[in-house]
């Protein structure tokens, strides 16, 4: 009799071929660890959306005050060791963060990629530099209205003959508009050259609060305030029709202009707007510093500025504020591993963008779900109960 033949046996290559590298094992963990937390945060935001209204008001009115008081308090969590936290909050994460919200506006609204909105910072920041010190002595709050109308009249000269163009294209023509403004600052004498402007005005003083090189915690209060009034207007702003029309742009730009948004009105008044916010963010920060030079607007700051909102999410509000705070909080927080963390942040970034690309607090969608498909039809055995009027087939 013939021996039965041998079993063939797997090669171990094989399996450990379809088995798929680690790297699609950890990130289908981490992945399944993330989506669950989106699961709870989108939990909690329900919830709090079905809490009454006064409710919801002193919740936040206590998050608020939690906020005003971080100057004052200095919890150990978010204290900066070997850094006034004070200064850091007022002078670095204030501006990051009014600079994702105003970024937010083109690149997650409107779904516009700009990577030389560091010019607009710049903008801002030397046209307080230039009415306060190098060629006036204007009060600063009549400089603030100025600085947004020239960031905006900026924006729109930049974007009514290059928004006919999408994607890369747009980018490149961006970055560069990034890099002319710094190359004119350094070579312009009405500028200051490379050596800047010094001794930019501060903010006026206003009963205790007091605007100086010492005063930094009037800095974060004034800072905080202004980021809650641009929440507030762009929020106010994404729920309108402007808004609807800038999500259409953002998903399908010829759907959009087919159904009859005026496509290129509605991405100027994008970078019109979010060149204004971005113009502020420069004038608080060179309030802040009191000084400026061409050397503190180079590219690497649009790059981080573009980090801040594709890190939060972009198209989420909420998000880009957390992306802001974590880019130019991050940083400071860590001061004590030297230069080497600048390392560890570029790094934690590449994880994050690998296993979490649609950011730490990606925009809910919204729109129509799939029905769910119909059962497959089963035909019908001999002795089946139903066709032998059975229990469940049988006519009354």
């Amino acid at each position: 009799m013939s021996s039965a033949p041998p079993m063939p046996t797997e090669d171990p290559d094989r399996i450990a071929s379809h088995a798929g590298p680690p790297t699609a094992a950890a990130k289908q963990v981490f992945g399944q660890r993330m989506a669950a937390a989106s699961a709870t945060m989108r939990r909690w935001s329900d919830a709090w959306a079905r809490l009454p209204t006064v409710v919801r008001w002193s919740l936040l009115g206590l998050l608020l005050v939690f906020l005003y008081t971080l100057p004052l308090t200095k919890p150990w969590p978010i204290d900066t060791p070997g850094t006034d936290l004070a200064g850091v909050l007022g002078g670095t994460v204030v501006p990051y963060v009014v600079v994702a919200l105003g970024l937010n506006v083109v690149v997650g609204m409107a779904g516009l990629l700009d990577l030389g909105y560091v010019g607009f910072y710049a903008v801002g920041a030397y046209t307080l530099g230039v009415l306060t010190s190098r060629h006036a002595n204007l009060p600063w709050l009549l400089c603030l209205p100025i600085c947004i109308v020239v960031s905006m009249v900026v924006g729109v000269l930049l974007g009514a003959p290059t928004l006919r163009l999408r994607g890369d294209y747009l980018a490149i023509v961006t970055l560069g508009f990034g890099e002319i403004i710094r190359l004119l600052a350094e070579r312009l004498d009405w500028l200051g050259t490379i050596n800047g402007i010094q001794g930019i005005g501060p903010p006026p003083n206003v009963g205790p609060f007091k605007f100086g090189v010492l005063n930094k915690n009037s800095f974060f209060y004034l800072g905080l305030t202004v980021i809650i009034v641009v929440y507030f207007f762009l929020k106010r702003l994404e729920n309108s029709r402007v808004g609807r029309a800038w999500t259409a742009i953002r998903e399908d730009e010829d759907a959009a202009e087919l159904m009859g948004v005026p496509t290129f009105r509605f991405k100027l008044w994008a970078f019109a707007i979010g060149a204004a916010v971005g113009g502020l963010a420069g004038m608080l920060y060179a309030g802040k510093a009191g000084f400026i030079n061409p050397d503190g607007f180079k590219i690497n700051l649009s790059i981080l500025f573009i980090a801040a909102v594709v890190l939060g999410g972009p198209g989420n509000m909420p998000g880009v504020v957390i992306g802001g705070i974590v880019v130019s909080y991050l940083p400071e927080r860590f001061r004590f591993l030297n230069t080497s963390r600048y390392m560890w942040f570029g790094i934690a970034l590449v994880i994050m963008m690998i296993f979490r690309p649609q950011g730490l607090l990606p925009r809910r969608a919204h729109g129509r779900t799939q029905p769910p498909d119909p059962p497959t039809f089963e035909d019908v055995k001999e002795g089946d109960p139903d066709l032998e009027g059975g229990a469940h087939g049988a006519l009354a």
